[in-house]
């Protein structure tokens, strides 16, 4: 794992937008995993304009979102499908043929789940995997005490996620109670991580995250067992970290950071 702070929520943005933008011109076919939430709504911005104004080509990217809430249909507001096409996938010339979240309303959601897996690795496995983390450290619907080789399944919502969630939906008795998530066996797969987070509402989490023993009761930090993770914060999130001289420092001097710094 490795640590980037920025100064700034639009400059770690910024720096995502740019990993993927690279990643995608390197691998036009990138397999890439998508996130949802407020963090990433700035990314996602930049990903369009730099498709607008770059010419960044998503026609033969596939996607895979990390969940969806059980019970919403794909074209309701509230729904994580109509969050990515309001915000990215409308905009860009990707092929809705190849964006994949997974269906809240299939009748059999267990199935849905194991063929949900089955299209990632028909897929050949997810190249890029952009995260957001919780308040209660989750990453995806990966609520505390989730297995950390756990795969796609249906969770239930922990209160802190549904009171996190309360404003979107009007209320926290309005918010679903499951949702189908990629498990975090299934991220540790992923050949590439990003985590993302912004917020002093962040920081405590963060540092559990990064610096905090490996537990199932913060999903998040199973990506200290990822090879290929990196975690972007901006200076709020990142403010109780005991080690930011050595993140700067390792930001400052790896040759990988050179193009993005």
């Amino acid at each position: 794992m490795e640590l980037i702070i920025q100064p700034d929520q639009e400059r770690a943005a910024h720096l995502v937008a740019r990993i993927v933008a690279h990643e995608l011109r390197m691998k036009p076919d990138l397999v890439l995993g998508l996130a949802t939430g407020l963090t990433m709504q700035n990314v996602y911005r930049l990903l369009v304009q730099m498709h607008r104004e770059e010419g960044l080509d998503f026609s033969r990217c596939r996607t895979f979102n990390l969940d969806e809430y059980v019970g919403l249909a794909r074209n309701d507001p509230r729904s994580y499908r109509f969050y990515m096409i309001e915000r990215l996938f409308k905009h860009v010339n990707v092929d809705f043929g190849n964006t994949h979240l997974p269906n809240g309303l299939a009748k059999n959601l267990d199935e849905e789940c194991a063929q949900y897996e089955k299209s990632i690795a028909d897929a050949g496995g997810i190249d890029l995997q952009l995260l957001g983390i919780g308040k209660a450290g989750h990453i995806g619907f990966n609520e505390p005490l989730s297995a950390l080789r756990s795969r796609t399944r249906v969770k239930a919502l922990s209160p802190a996620t549904v009171e996190q969630n309360a404003p979107l939906f009007g209320g926290p008795d309005k918010v679903p109670r499951r949702a189908i998530t990629m498990g975090v066996g299934s991220i540790l797969d992923c050949r590439r991580c990003v985590m993302l987070a912004c917020g002093a509402d962040k920081a405590g989490v963060v540092a559990k995250a990064v610096e905090g023993p490996i537990t199932s009761m913060i999903s998040a930090t199973a990506l200290q067992l990822h090879a290929r993770c990196v975690v972007i914060v901006d200076e709020a999130a990142g403010k109780l970290l005991k080690e930011k001289k050595y993140y700067r420092w390792i930001f400052e001097n790896e040759p990988e950071w050179e193009p993005f710094r």
